[in-house]
């Protein structure tokens, strides 16, 4: 459940993101439009959820990390050398 929250954060930023690039274009510059700002209030929001998501999981255990080379050597399967 952790996870798709975060996938769902990381989705809703980049709407965020297309929405604000949106603006900036249709408002050009308009002193009386703040749609652009607003939008970068929402993204920055997002962010500090996501951030804070992400800590959360990390200090709870429910986030970790599984990398190849944590595990340790990989033992060697079949005869060993000079038994023969």
């Amino acid at each position: 459940m952790l996870k798709a929250a975060i996938i769902i954060l990381m989705l809703a930023l980049v709407a965020s993101l297309g929405s604000g690039f949106y603006y900036l274009m249709m408002d050009q510059g308009d002193k009386t439009k703040r749609r652009t700002f607003h939008s970068l209030g929402a993204r920055l929001t997002l962010a500090l959820a996501l951030m804070g998501l992400i800590v959360y999981g990390v200090a709870t255990g429910k986030l970790g990390h599984r990398n190849p080379w944590d595990g340790g050597p990989i033992p060697i399967s079949g005869p060993e050398p000079g038994s023969q």
